[in-house]
């Protein structure tokens, strides 16, 4: 168990993967007795979901091979690769990602591009779900940035007032994307997981745990994750 003192009010139990190590966020203050006494109690909610992290599905390696699948905004895509006119590029249609790319780029090169699509596709995605939550939920946000998180699916800096957004939530459905704007725009308000948080969680978006579920339920890298 990794244990961290700080300033704050609460005590918090978090369980990460890939093999559910268990972390503990309590007051400085706060004796070890008090802390290994709530661990305790909390044994049987660890082991629940460490079980769950164990069980989830993980996505399989990709070699981005031509009709090997891939996902934007929830929906499957047949990998198609083509000789590039021009510069390297990527279309899409019903049932095909098509790479348009020398006939000798390498697998490092196709993930790239593909990555590269990903984070154009989010960024633009996030900004208007952005631009509409800051009026509704009244906050103000002065950036956001897009990276790969093997934890988290995002995170936010009260200070400065900034949020980051995992990067695989571009292959997830766009209401799970919604969700973690939504999530980590009302840290801005209440930076802790309390019942005000809660609070400010149902009242905009009601259907949270429906969303929060369903983006846990669905594949992950190996690095798997929760939230």
């Amino acid at each position: 168990m990794d244990l961290e003192k700080k300033n704050i009010k609460n005590i918090h139990l978090s369980v990460y993967p890939p093999d559910g190590a268990v972390r503990v966020s309590a007051p400085s203050r706060m004796s070890t007795d008090l802390i290994r006494i709530f661990t305790i109690q909390k044994l049987d909610w660890v082991k629940k979901q460490q079980r769950k992290l164990l069980a989830q599905e993980r996505e399989m390696p990709r070699d981005y091979k031509n009709k090997e699948s891939h996902y934007l905004w929830g929906k499957r895509y047949l990998m198609k690769l083509v000789k590039a006119e021009g510069v390297n590029h990527i279309t899409l249609d019903h049932k095909h990602l098509t790479l348009h790319m020398s006939e000798t780029a390498t697998e490092a090169q196709k993930a790239s591009l593909l990555e590269k699509h990903y984070r154009a596709e989010l960024r633009v995605s996030a900004q208007r779900m952005i631009d509409f939550w800051v009026k509704k939920i009244g906050v103000e946000l002065d950036r956001f940035f897009i990276q790969g998180m093997k934890t988290k699916w995002g995170s936010c800096s009260p200070h400065n007032k900034s949020i980051r957004l995992n990067l695989e939530l571009a292959k997830k459905p766009p209401e799970c994307l919604e969700y973690i704007v939504v999530h980590e725009l009302i840290h801005l308000i209440e930076p802790t997981h309390n019942e005000r948080f809660i609070a400010l969680l149902e009242l905009h978006m009601p259907r949270w745990r429906h969303h929060r579920d369903e983006l846990n339920r669905l594949p992950v890298k190996h690095e798997s994750w929760k939230y």
